[in-house]
C-alpha cells in the first residue's frame, strides 16, 4: 500500500498539531493530508509515501471520527479516501455532532468550517475538543475575529465567549441588538491565529476565467415592490422585510434575459453546471433543458441525483444543498444563474470543478448580474469576501429614500 502526497502536503503535515485549522483551497487535498497527519503524527504510524518508505502499523492508535457535510457523508467521499490508509473511521454530519459529545481519547477531523456563532453545533464542538485531539479543515476559516471565537476557546486562549468579548470587543451604542463595532488588542488576536492556522498552498494547475454576464431586470416592477411594498405576484401588501427581499430577488432573478443568456451559453458548451437559489429559477431552467432536449440532473433539497454522464448535459445545483461535498472533472464550465449571499458558499461552489486531478487547465465561470440595486450590493459584498447583509442594505436604502 502506497499513498501519494505532494511536497506541499508533506510540509503541512510537519506543521499541524492538535487544535490546528488546516486552511487550503477547495481541491487542494485537505482530506488526504489530514488522514496522513492522523496516521503518522497522532497515532505514530509510518506510511509508504510516493513509493518510498515502509508501512508500519500505528503504535498509538486512536479511534477516528470525521464530522463533515451531509453530502460528503452520504457519498462516502471520506470513506473512499480513508480506505487508501486502511482506515475505517466513523463519518457523520454536523447535524449529528451532539451524538459524540461523550467520546473521549479519540481523534476528530472537523471538515468544513461550521463552528461560527455560539449555537448548538459550537457548544457540542467545544465539549468534544475538551476530551479529544482534533484538527479543523477549512477553505475559508474566517472573515472577522468573531468567526474564530469557538476555535480560540477550544485552544484554551479564552474561557468562553464572554471572556473574548470583554477583552477584545467594542459594541455599537446605536443598534438595538449586540453589534461589534470594532476590536481592540488585535495584535494578540493575530498571534493566536498564527499559532493555529496552517495554510496549505497548492501550486495552481488551473486558471479561472470569471466573466460577469450583465442581464436585464424590470425596473418599474422593482420600484413598485420596494417603494409601494406591494407583492405583484399575489397582489397583496408585503407584510415583513424578509418577504420584501425575497420578492426583490424574484423580480431580478426571474427576468427572461437570464434564460436567454443561459441558452446562448448552452449553445456554446456541451456540459454545464448551473448554480441557482430559488425554486422558480429551477423551474425555468428545467423548462429550458426540456425545450432544448438536453439531459439534466438535479441536486437540491428534494433531489440528490448523480452528476450526469455523456457528451451533453446540464447539472442544476442549489447553492445551499450542493455547494460542497462533490467534485467534477468532466466539465470546465459553470454558470451562476443568480448570486448567493454567502462568499464562502460561492467559493465552495466554484471549487467543484477546480480540482487537483482535473484534465482542464482553463476553467470558465459565468456570473449573471443585473444593475438592480440589490444585485449590485450583493456583488460588492462578495468582491470584498464578505457575506451580503439584508439589514444593512435595507437601512442604507431607507436612508437614501427618506
Amino acid at each position: 500500500m502506497t499513498v501519494e502526497l505532494a511536497d506541499y502536503q508533506l510540509e503541512v503535515i510537519k506543521k499541524l498539531k492538535t487544535g490546528s485549522i488546516l486552511c487550503g483551497g477547495v481541491g487542494s487535498g485537505k482530506s488526504r493530508t489530514a488522514l496522513a497527519y492522523y496516521f503518522t503524527r497522532e497515532c505514530k504510524g509510518s506510511l509508504r509515501i510516493n513509493g518510498q518508505g515502509d508501512y508500519i502499523p500505528m503504535k498509538d492508535p486512536k479511534d477516528l471520527y470525521i464530522i463533515t457535510t451531509a453530502k460528503k457523508r452520504d457519498t462516502n467521499e471520506w470513506l473512499k479516501e480513508a480506505a487508501m490508509f486502511s482506515l475505517t473511521p466513523v463519518v457523520d454530519s454536523w447535524n449529528n455532532i451532539k451524538k459524540y459529545v461523550d467520546v473521549s481519547d479519540a481523534f476528530f477531523i472537523f471538515d468544513e468550517q461550521r463552528v461560527v456563532g455560539y449555537g448548538a453545533w459550537t457548544k457540542a464542538f467545544l465539549k468534544i475538543t475538551r476530551k479529544n485531539n482534533w484538527i479543523l479543515l477549512s477553505a475559508t476559516p474566517g472573515d472577522q475575529w468573531s468567526d474564530y471565537i469557538p476555535v480560540f476557546i477550544a485552544n484554551g486562549f479564552y474561557r468562553n465567549k464572554t471572556d473574548f468579548t470583554n477583552r477584545h470587543c467594542i459594541f455599537s451604542i446605536h443598534t438595538s441588538y449586540p453589534k461589534i463595532e470594532r476590536y481592540f488588542d488585535e495584535r494578540i488576536l493575530e498571534a493566536h491565529r498564527r499559532k493555529i492556522l496552517v495554510t496549505m498552498e497548492s501550486p495552481k494547475v488551473t486558471e479561472r476565467h470569471i466573466e460577469t454576464v450583465i442581464v436585464d431586470y424590470d425596473k418599474d416592477l422593482y420600484k413598485k415592490v420596494f417603494r409601494d411594498r406591494w407583492d405583484p405576484y399575489d397582489d397583496c401588501p408585503i407584510p415583513e422585510t424578509g418577504k420584501l427581499f425575497y420578492l426583490l430577488r424574484k423580480v431580478v432573478n426571474s427576468d427572461l434575459s437570464r434564460i436567454e443568456k443561459t441558452s446562448e451559453l448552452l449553445m456554446l458548451n456541451n456540459r454545464v453546471i448551473i448554480f441557482y437559489n430559488f425554486t422558480y429559477e429551477l423551474e425555468a431552467l428545467r423548462q429550458l433543458c426540456l425545450g432544448w432536449a438536453i439531459p439534466f440532473a438535479e441536486w437540491n433539497g428534494e433531489k440528490h441525483e448523480d452528476l450526469p454522464t455523456g457528451t451533453r448535459w446540464v447539472y442544476l445545483v442549489q447553492y445551499s444543498a450542493g455547494c460542497e461535498g462533490w467534485n467534477c472533472t468532466t466539465t470546465n464550465v459553470m454558470i451562476f444563474y443568480s448570486q448567493s449571499y454567502s462568499y464562502r458558499m460561492t467559493e465552495q461552489a466554484m471549487g467543484r470543478i477546480d480540482r487537483m486531478n482535473t484534465t482542464y487547465k482553463d476553467l470558465y465561470y459565468y456570473k449573471f448580474r443585473s444593475s438592480a440595486p440589490i444585485d449590485l450590493a450583493i456583488a460588492r459584498a462578495l468582491s470584498r469576501k464578505h457575506n451580503f447583509n439584508e439589514r444593512s442594505f435595507y437601512n442604507k436604502m431607507m436612508s437614501k429614500s427618506s
